[in-house]
């Protein structure tokens, strides 16, 4: 019997691999003993026949690839490296690295090649939460854990469709249901979540701000916020008082789509609960004022106390299996490593640790920012920007121009690939080991439960041979994962509240580590929280007559983004359909839309075909359509959060028609 944890969403439940079958871990903090869909049939991607075996290259996209060995394609992009300004490199990780891939990646980009163009998908998931907890609470630190949800008397989900997307943390939020806990949903959606909720507000699609405003204001005019916490360790509180006596409660909530009573009746439930959680995901992050409502949320924990005690705080709920554990490492471009930034002391602290002097001091090029600055190398790991960025026919265009584009991938049907000049076969989960950490700060051990693929090699190797071809194997000689995550825990070192380096390799063996648990205080320098005054500014795409529909976009409980692991014919699953768009039926009716109808829904950027969903669940003058529809990106907008740069996914303006 072999103990690991499932690579799929940011739950990350412990597993157990009995010969040729996964079971849940009963021992296993998040999960005890249970899986879902998904994690249940994870051995599947490792046998599917997409699977990529061989190193491939070719000189054009328009030629076929060919088989090529790991010497000569790594000499190809080390050559390719060395003849470029090294502003015109980027690294594109995920999510799907482990701690060590990472890790490796981010020191070779940042510390010996000297780009600071190193930089994550997670920009356009997790991005907008990173940015409002290093504001408000001093650090990307998430305060509060899954299991607190047991010691908690209110979980309010925003934007966030658990059921579906974290499914075995709703099934503990259902347990904990039944000992008490009380359940809100906020969402323009009637989702799988929401029918399991105590109190169910079906909020305007981009009144988030409004929404959390109205809460901090009733606070504050009630005198309901916790005075003595406040005056304590919270700074700019009459700043905010004095912004929020300007602000017209009617108009906030007008804008929310709510009625007073919806309203009265959850502030109700608000006054009278002692410990409250907000977990929130993509519905408030992927917007272009994804900051600001990470900040209005936070400023209801800040104000109202329940922040640093059990079953109380912002629980963001992260997407992929490793996204928290890149952020630790350095995986964004807007940090250096270790969650330290560019300033002076920093990289002369990171400089002296890798033993290096080409790191440059300002931020690199985001991943929502690297093909409009027309790059010459690009290297893509475990992901896929042709499938996930904005405005997808853009992106086409931009990614045909770049002379080399890389793809390390474990699979051969990812959307970029029609756009790579050399491929290189990634082990996927199950076929390496290594660390990552859950949405919650739990590093757990992946172990490697089969052989290596035939030509395939873990990504923290792809790396190091990259840094060998590029002159730097001494400083890249490493045997195994066990070494590259040693050095990375002295590394963490540097930073005085990541306290990584309690636990050992060999002791995430057995059991699971929780780094930050001491920490019961904010990270600012002075100590104290910071309250941030934001207001809706509607900066979103507006509706129009020729393109009256908000689409908004989700994930599906069967399906892993693309399909690319769940969406296989050797499954067993019944999966559900892939490309469905819901539609409300006042708006079907109106355009004479029958339910299964081929319907063509476009925006000013391009256009998909799907079949219309009839459905109450979701409000008037809105379509979901799944992500899994790999073509969803020709619709949505590529504005940008100025601060997180991360995309407006959620409130894009639609037309839709009869096909």
């Amino acid at each position: 019997m072999i103990r690991s944890v499932c690579g799929y969403c940011g739950v990350g439940c412990g597993i157990e691999f009995d010969k040729e079958k996964l079971i849940g871990e009963v021992t296993y903090p998040s999960n005890e003993g249970k899986l879902c869909s998904k994690g249940v049939s994870e051995l599947i991607s490792i046998e599917t026949s997409s699977r990529l075996l061989r190193p491939h290259m070719r000189s054009t996209i328009e030629e076929p690839f060919v088989i090529s060995s790991w010497e000569e394609s790594i000499n190809a992009i080390a050559k390719k490296i060395q003849q470029t300004p090294k502003e015109k490199i980027g690294f594109y990780l995920s999510g799907q690295l482990l701690t060590e891939d990472y890790y490796i990646a981010n020191k070779l980009g940042k510390g010996f090649i000297g780009t600071n163009n190193v930089d994550t998908n997670s920009r356009t998931c997790m991005s907008s939460a990173v940015v409002a907890y290093k504001k408000s609470l001093g650090a990307d630190f998430v305060p509060v854990r899954m299991n607190d949800i047991f010691k908690s008397d209110l979980l309010i989900l925003a934007g966030a469709n658990t059921a579906e997307a974290h499914v075995v943390f709703h099934n503990q939020i259902k347990r904990a249901k039944k000992q008490g806990l009380k359940v809100v949903v906020i969402d323009p959606r009637f989702t799988e979540t929401a029918k399991s909720a105590d109190l169910y507000l079906p909020l305007k699609v981009g009144s988030d701000i409004d929404f959390f405003n109205l809460i901090s204001k009733r606070l504050i005019d009630e005198e309901l916020y916790d005075k003595e916490f406040v005056q304590t360790h919270i700074n700019n509180f009459e700043l905010l008082k004095n912004k929020f006596k300007r602000v017209p409660l009617t108009k906030m909530l007008k804008r929310t789509g709510l009625s007073a009573e919806q309203f009265d009746a959850f502030f109700t439930l608000y006054k009278e609960s002692k410990n409250i959680i907000t977990a929130w995901t993509m519905g408030l992050n992927q917007s272009v004022q994804g900051v600001d409502k990470n900040l209005a949320l936070i400023n209801t924990h800040l104000l109202s106390g329940k922040i640093f005690k059990e079953g109380n705080g912002p629980l963001s709920l992260t997407g992929q299996p490793n996204a928290m554990g890149g952020r630790e490492v350095g995986g964004l471009s807007t940090m250096l490593a270790v969650h330290l930034g560019f300033d002076k002391k920093s990289v002369e602290l990171v400089s002296e640790f890798w033993k290096t002097d080409k790191i440059d001091n300002k931020p690199g090029l985001t991943a929502t920012q690297m093909l409009d600055a027309k790059l010459d190398l690009l290297i893509i790991c475990h992901t896929d920007p042709i499938y996930h960025l904005p405005n997808r026919n853009k992106v086409e265009a931009l990614m045909k121009k770049i002379p080399m584009v890389v793809e390390i991938n474990a699979y051969t049907n990812s959307e970029s690939s029609k756009f790579a000049h050399i491929r290189l076969p990634a082990a996927p989960w199950g076929e390496k080991e290594g660390t990552q950490t859950n949405l919650d700060r739990t590093i757990t051990k992946q172990e490697k439960l089969t052989r290596t693929s035939i030509e395939c090699k873990p990504d923290w190797e792809i790396f190091m041979l990259l840094a060998h071809a590029l002159g730097f194997k001494e400083t890249f000689n490493y045997k195994n994962p066990q070494e590259i995550f040693e050095e990375y825990q002295e590394m963490t070192k540097l930073n005085a509240y990541m306290d990584i380096h309690k636990t050992s390799y060999e002791s995430l063996k057995k059991q699971p580590f929780i780094w930050g648990e001491n920490i019961k205080h904010f990270l600012t320098p002075d100590k104290k929280g910071n309250l941030f005054f934001v207001e809706n500014k509607l900066l979103s795409e507006k509706t129009s007559l020729e393109y009256p529909f908000i689409l908004l976009t989700g994930r599906t409980r069967d399906q892993w983004h693309s399909g690319t692991k769940t969406n296989l014919p050797a499954t067993l699953l019944k999966y559900k359909e892939l490309n469905f768009c819901e539609i409300h039926p006042k708006d079907a009716e109106a355009l004479n839309i029958k339910e299964g109808d081929e319907i063509r829904i476009s925006s000013i950027r391009g256009t998909l075909l799907s079949k219309a969903l009839i459905t109450e669940s979701i409000n008037e003058k809105n379509i979901f359509i799944p992500i899994s529809n790999r073509e969803i990106n020709y619709l949505t907008n590529d504005l940008l959060d100025k601060e997180s740069l991360e995309p407006d996914y959620n409130h894009s303006a639609v037309r839709v028609e009869i096909f």
